[in-house]
């Protein structure tokens, strides 16, 4: 057995034997519950008026101070800390013994009148305290003096495996997550105002579609038949949209077996919204509105990202995507072949791996060496049919383009959108030119959806649709370069 290991035995041993000594004095170390009629910070922001007042506070044993007959705690609950004295002739011979049984991590509640102490700290003279849970893990330890934090719980990996270590030690973690819930209610008012209706749609689904994606595996045993964690909602919305809904949205949770990166998590949180009788045009001002609208409720106008500084106030640059490309290599590639496109990309260095066929390539050129330049935002459209099977042919006639969005800021995409294709026998074609690919061994390509093709089919009226990435977004508010420290539970390898 390791001596780190044994050590945690020992402390753990000690704190059992504190637990039997509190039952041993009649106390139950676990209530049921506790009514306290404050808050840590509200007794800092309301001082005054609370000067001498008895409050009740219920918190986490923060830190600890004895000196013989009195003794100095602070109590952590959601909104902050709070400094607790406690006295013996105060708190009684009995209170002061159960106190005395107390360590970091545990739970405290402290009935006190409110005062400063002689060194200028907001505290609360304990008159009574209640045990409200006693731990027998310790804590990690955290040492702070003098406002100064030394050896933090700072390790990525073990935060990310013991999120609640990380939400008790490092507090700034929750105002991340708690920036989270006002993004996502923020688009949902956002939506709700415009007049979308939110659904839901399956996450266990009998054919995977709407992207270009592996899907997880699994087996339903009652229908003895394999369904799907869905990579996307799209079709399941678009559906909805040939049914009659106008404008629908979903937060969901999607799905996708693939690598794991800063970016990506194989779980996510997506928002989708298709509106019936708009454009992409419509959209892209649309998406506009609604993120320049966000970043102005959370007073985020302008976020330093990773060292980049990203103004979310101005017009978002619209540019198209053989432009874009044009820009960066110096090169006009809209009449290269696919041989043309697979040696230019050698010529830059690039290892195009499995990027076979035309749109591929081009993919691979946007993503390698245009994308990480597009910091501010920046809409790039207009792109090509080899690369976006769900999207309407384009407006000007160029059979090669179709109408299409995605949204860069900081040079990760954020959103994509597309005039949705509502054509059955166009969409068939790219479905079965799509499933000609997986036979070739490209397991990202989409299949054929005979059930979507066949409401397709019923009639759908012109929509334009949108996808969002959620997470990416609170990443940029936040101010987090990596996907999981704005998910509470990423996925982890076993240990």
């Amino acid at each position: 057995m390791s001596e780190t290991h044994t050590s945690l035995q020992q402390s753990m041993n000690v704190r059992r034997e504190k637990l039997r000594k509190l039952r041993e004095l009649g106390v139950n170390p676990y209530p049921v519950a506790f009514s306290r009629d404050t808050q840590a910070a509200d007794i800092k922001s309301n001082y005054e008026a609370l000067e001498g007042q008895s409050v009740t506070v219920a918190g986490r044993i923060m830190s600890l101070r004895r000196m013989g007959k009195a003794s100095f705690c602070h109590l952590q609950d959601e909104s902050g800390r709070i400094q607790c004295y406690l006295r013996r002739d105060d708190v009684g011979e009995t209170g002061y013994e159960q106190f005395k049984l107390m360590d970091l991590g545990d739970f405290l509640g402290v009935t006190g009148y409110v005062f400063t102490t002689k060194t200028g700290e907001i505290s609360i003279h304990a008159s009574e305290i209640t045990v409200l849970s006693k731990g027998i893990r310790p804590l990690p330890v955290v040492k702070e003096k003098d406002g100064e934090v030394f050896d933090p719980f700072e390790d990525k990996e073990l935060r990310y495996r013991n999120r609640h270590l990380d939400l008790i030690l490092n507090p700034e973690v929750r105002e991340v997550f708690r920036t989270r819930a006002r993004i996502i209610s923020f688009l949902r008012h956002y939506l709700d105002e415009h007049g979308f209706l939110e659904v839901e749609t399956p996450v266990l689904q009998p054919l995977y579609g709407g992207a270009n994606a592996r899907p997880f595996v699994t087996h339903h045993n009652a229908l003895d038949q394999d369904f799907y964690l869905r990579i996307a909602d799209e079709l399941y919305l678009k559906r909805l949209i040939i049914g009659g809904f106008e404008k629908v949205y979903e937060l969901s949770k999607n799905f996708r077996n693939e690598g794991i990166d800063r970016n990506h998590n194989p779980e996510f949180t997506a928002l989708e919204f298709y509106q019936a009788y708009v454009d992409y045009e419509y959209m892209m001002d649309f998406v506009q509105d609604m993120i320049q609208r966000l970043a102005r409720s959370l007073d985020k106008t302008r976020v330093n990202w990773g060292g980049m500084v990203i103004d979310l106030d101005r017009p978002f640059r619209r540019l198209a995507i053989f432009d874009a490309l044009e820009e960066a290599l110096g090169v006009d590639v809209r009449q290269f072949d696919e041989s043309r496109l697979r040696d230019l990309a050698r010529d830059r260095g690039l290892d195009t791996g499995k990027a076979v066929t035309y749109g591929q390539l081009l993919d691979e050129l946007m993503k390698r060496l245009v994308e990480p330049g597009l910091v501010q935002p920046t809409f790039i459209l207009d792109h090509p049919k080899a690369i976006s099977p769900l999207a309407k042919p384009h407006r000007s006639g160029n059979p090669e383009l179709v109408e299409r969005f995605e949204l860069f800021i900081g040079g990760a995409e954020f959103v994509n959108a597309f005039s949705e294709l509502n054509d059955p026998l166009d969409q068939r074609e790219r479905f079965e030119a799509q499933a000609a690919l997986r036979r070739d061994g490209d397991e990202e390509d989409h299949p054929v959806d005979e059930n979507f093709l066949e409401a397709v089919e019923c009639g759908m009226p012109p929509t334009g649709g949108v996808g969002v990435g959620v997470d990416r977004l609170v990443m940029l508010f936040t101010e987090n370069r990596w996907i999981k420290d704005v998910i509470l539970f990423p996925t982890l390898r076993s240990q």
